[in-house]
């Protein structure tokens, strides 16, 4: 039995809030500085925050023109208005134009065009040299027929230097058991789901009306990724996974309430052609940095696995939903940001009776793709009060996060409908 387990037999309940975010608290530094009030965040000293548009209904991924202008999508599309283009002026991001009749989350602007993504499908669209949309009623359709089974359906997108686009297509699963989400019920034998889903595929950023067939199975044995972006200092995919869920609650005899809070660890993955992360067989042990062979596959929270998976760059607490992911390139933050990772963590649900936790920024430092230190908290306050991100009742969460040509920092959130640029002053 691991020595966390006989812990959380004895520790008094009184203080288990406080401890329940201890590979947080151990792994971070914590925000120095209340920013403008008009925030309620908190930021590293020198750093302040505004909201520059609010109310907008589901705002996920979004991406920045070279003008400086946004694009967001909306998760909830509706009369036709699925993508926003914001014009950002006196402090304010106000709505220029609303198109895309579709759900979805991805956003990104390349080479002169917009890319969007609903559920099934990657759209573009041809910019003109103010980086407007020139024909919003008639997208291009580069990808049709992704995998949609009303679970992990969103399909994050990023794209290369060299005219590819990489596409997550989630597992409709949590650990690909018999049952799903049934206690006790043990993993699908060769868990079929793996020819299809959970993990991500590669297409021509170019071609028109793409299928499976068309795409290269670039990674797999990844749960679901929402988070990815390409890191140009090592040309390379890099993402986050979301980690599988309940595990005391499907297999109590080998996990505890808190370890099941903590655990299995949200991973940040490197990633090239033909890798395999390891789900559903194997999880990632942040707490024993070691891959655990899954209870549905045989194992007991202590037996190893995974024998040529790959692991994680860095991992952190478990079920705090990474939905972001952002390398820094600019210039206006402080040198040490250069080339590291943002991560927006959408926050938990499922750690109770343990608190909900997440709902912040958080910066990884990164050197040549590698992790160059501890993961540190950048941005947090987005849920509220304590009691109201202890329960999961956030009035805000993190979602989306874009660079600006200036260097500014774009965070969204899809629950209060609001959008954050966060900037530094020297």
């Amino acid at each position: 039995m691991k020595i966390n387990r006989l812990l959380s037999l004895v520790i008094p309940l009184a203080v288990i809030p406080a401890l329940i975010l201890t590979t947080s608290a151990k792994n971070s530094h914590l925000p120095k500085k209340a920013p403008a009030a008009n925030t309620g965040l908190t930021l590293p000293s020198g750093f302040e925050a505004n909201m520059i548009a609010d109310k907008l209904g589901s705002p996920r991924h979004m991406a920045v023109t070279p003008q400086g202008d946004l694009y967001v999508k909306l998760n909830d599309a509706k009369g036709g208005r699925g993508i926003l283009f914001l014009h950002e002026s006196g402090g304010k991001a106000n709505i220029i134009k609303s198109f895309g009749d579709y759900d979805g989350t991805g956003m990104r602007v390349k080479n002169g065009y917009l890319y969007a993504s609903s559920n099934e499908d990657v759209y573009r669209y041809k910019l003109n040299d103010k980086g407007e949309v020139i024909n919003p009623a008639a997208p291009e359709r580069i990808i049709t027929g992704l995998l949609n089974r009303h679970e992990h359906e969103a399909k994050a997108f990023v794209l290369d230097n060299d005219g590819n686009i990489y596409v997550n297509v989630g597992a409709y699963s949590n650990s690909c058991q018999v049952k799903d989400r049934v206690k006790g019920s043990m993993g699908r034998p060769g868990c079929p789901i793996l020819d299809s889903a959970g993990g991500i595929w590669k297409f021509k950023a170019d071609k028109l009306d793409q299928h499976y067939g068309d795409g290269i199975h670039y990674a797999k044995g990844l749960r679901n990724v929402v988070g990815m972006d390409w890191n140009q200092q090592d040309n390379q995919l890099f993402v986050m996974q979301h980690g599988r869920d309940q595990l005391h609650d499907l297999f109590p005899q080998y996990y505890t309430t808190k370890q099941s809070a903590e655990e299995p660890a949200e991973c940040l993955y490197a990633l090239k052609e033909g890798d395999n992360a390891g789900w559903p067989y194997i999880y990632y042990d942040q707490e024993q940095h070691k891959k655990i062979l899954m209870p549905e596959y045989g194992g007991d929270g202590i037996k190893t696995g995974g024998a040529g998976t790959i692991d994680p760059v860095a991992a952190f607490p478990g079920h705090l939903a990474p939905d972001g992911l952002l390398f820094y390139t600019g210039n206006q933050f402080p040198e040490r940001y250069k080339h590291g990772a943002f991560i927006a963590f959408h926050g938990s649900w499922n750690r109770a009776p343990e608190p909900q936790a997440g709902y912040f920024v958080v910066f990884q430092p990164l050197k040549d793709g590698k992790a160059d230190g501890k993961w540190e908290v950048f941005a947090d306050g987005f849920a509220g009060t304590a009691a109201q991100k202890a329960s999961g009742d956030a009035q805000h969460r993190p979602c989306g996060l874009a660079q600006g040509p200036d260097g500014s920092l774009y965070v969204t959130d899809d629950n209060g409908g609001s959008i954050y640029k966060i900037t530094y002053k020297k």
